[in-house]
């Protein structure tokens, strides 16, 4: 028998899939079955929406009614501790469906005739903030039901998490988280991967290349969100193969205002053919930023390092070098020096391997911060795949976090040596309570001076000082 072409039996079968309709279907009982079923992943998805923790009832499809209307979301998710309850209906779209205003703000009043808690949203689209919902809806309906979205990315993610990092209890129970995983990664159960930039994005990128880009094009703001989009999925990749929360870092400003963040966004680009955006690793010694060029299509990723406070400019630049011992020549060095204005020097890693004295233009001047990049070839397409804008920026990332960050550590201090014990003290002899110290002032009366060992002063009883 030939058993590479036999196929393992799955608690989720991939098989048999018959459109969106019946994919959206197994999508939801899926994911809603493991949430009920392994408590610690059920947990991890209800308690940022504000559930409490207790047991855990999900439904498919519940129907309802609301003004002569029959409604049936996909979901609902019931969270129950002692008296306290808390209920949340749930909507899912997969492939490359997209949420629509009307039903969401449908499902709104729904839970308010009901007195639910929330509705949450679970699709590919990735909002480009945390915490921002992709469709926009009417404020007004969220005074008394709360409106939450996660990409099917995050979901993947948090379930990997789970069970690799975190751990889960039962045995059986994390098999069973493995069964979803398994499930989702399969390329048919429409969980997909982030692999468009958009309508916008070939227009865009053509408008920036022959330098006639304005802030009023229609397309800009869709293209800033996709970046923004892309910097979070990648966030999502990386803190899965981590095992910790990576998350895009942004300014308290731009958390709170969105728009303010797309504005940057598209100025930056107008402006310089460029877009950036800095993603935080838990106990990195810094943010990775990066930045994309469309007109010389490159991507530089790179992270600030503060140099050490002490030792000579050649000792701290070997400090650097000898934590990137396992990177590439290629790597740019730049150097900082303190009140001084942009880097004062830069030379590729390699050259100061050989000679670190390079990067040294003053020995006067005392190095306050270095910087690490890598920059590689940027590809343009707009999809996924090989030549994809897409794959070149997270590849980057993937591979400056490798090479470069998890190998830095910052610089400490050394802690304060002891001083020699003199020499009388390590032979045991003890000083007498009139002994001074090295910190004494001369007392009021006396004088230092070598006394006469035959005098009969009464400062014989300290034969260091004379009576003046």
């Amino acid at each position: 028998m030939v058993e590479q072409t036999w196929h393992e039996a799955r608690l989720i079968p991939v098989s048999g899939i018959n459109g969106a309709e019946e994919q959206e279907r197994r999508a939801t009982s899926a994911l809603l079955a493991v949430m009920g079923a392994v408590r610690e992943f059920g947990r991890a998805l209800t308690q940022p929406l504000g559930a409490p923790a207790g047991h855990l009832e999900t439904y498919i499809e519940v129907p309802f009614t609301l003004d002569d209307r029959n409604l049936r979301p996909d979901g609902l998710i019931r969270a129950s501790r002692g008296s306290k309850s808390w209920a949340a209906l749930v909507e899912v779209k997969t492939g490359n469906n997209l949420l629509t205003r009307e039903q969401i703000e449908a499902y709104l009043d729904v839970a308010k005739d009901q007195g639910f808690d929330a509705v949450l949203t679970i699709s590919n689209e990735i909002p480009a903030l945390a915490g921002q919902h992709p469709t926009p809806v009417d404020k007004r309906k969220l005074r008394k039901v709360s409106l939450y979205h996660y990409s099917w990315s995050q979901v993947l993610a948090e379930a990997v998490m789970q069970k690799e990092h975190r751990g889960v209890a039962d045995p059986d129970q994390a098999w069973i988280l493995g069964e979803l995983i398994r499930y989702l990664e399969y390329r048919g159960s429409g969980a997909l991967q982030f692999n468009d930039m958009g309508a916008a994005w070939v227009e865009t990128r053509n408008a920036v290349v022959a330098g006639t880009l304005r802030q009023t094009d229609p397309g800009l703001a869709d293209v800033a969100a996709k970046w923004d989009a892309l910097i979070r999925y990648i966030s999502l990749q990386l803190g899965r193969r981590l095992g910790a929360e990576v998350i895009p870092a942004l300014s308290r400003k731009e958390l709170s205002d969105p728009s303010m963040r797309s504005s940057l966004v598209c100025k930056e680009l107008c402006n310089s053919a460029s877009m950036s955006a800095a993603i935080r690793v838990p106990k990195a010694i810094g943010d990775i930023v990066v930045r994309v060029d469309l007109r010389s299509r490159q991507v530089t990723c790179h992270v600030d390092v503060d140099a050490p406070q002490s030792g000579r400019p050649v000792t701290r630049v070997n400090w650097l070098a000898r934590q990137l011992a396992g990177a590439s020549d290629n790597l740019r060095i730049e150097a900082f020096v303190k009140n001084g204005r942009g880097s004062s020097s830069a030379e590729l890693l390699g050259s100061l391997r050989t000679d670190p004295s390079l990067l040294v233009v003053d020995p006067a001047r005392e190095f306050k911060t270095f910087r690490v990049a890598a920059t590689s070839a940027l590809g343009d397409k707009r999809g996924s795949g090989r030549g994809s804008f897409i794959d070149s920026v997270h590849d980057a990332v993937d591979a400056f976090y490798v090479d470069v960050m998890q190998g830095l550590k910052a610089w400490r201090a050394a802690p304060p040596a002891m001083r020699d014990t003199p020499a009388e003290e390590a032979a045991g002899t003890a000083l007498s309570s009139t002994a001074l110290s090295s910190q004494d002032e001369p007392t009021p009366g006396f004088e230092a001076r070598p006394s006469d060992s035959s005098s009969t002063d009464p400062s014989e009883a300290n034969p260091e000082m004379t009576w003046v």
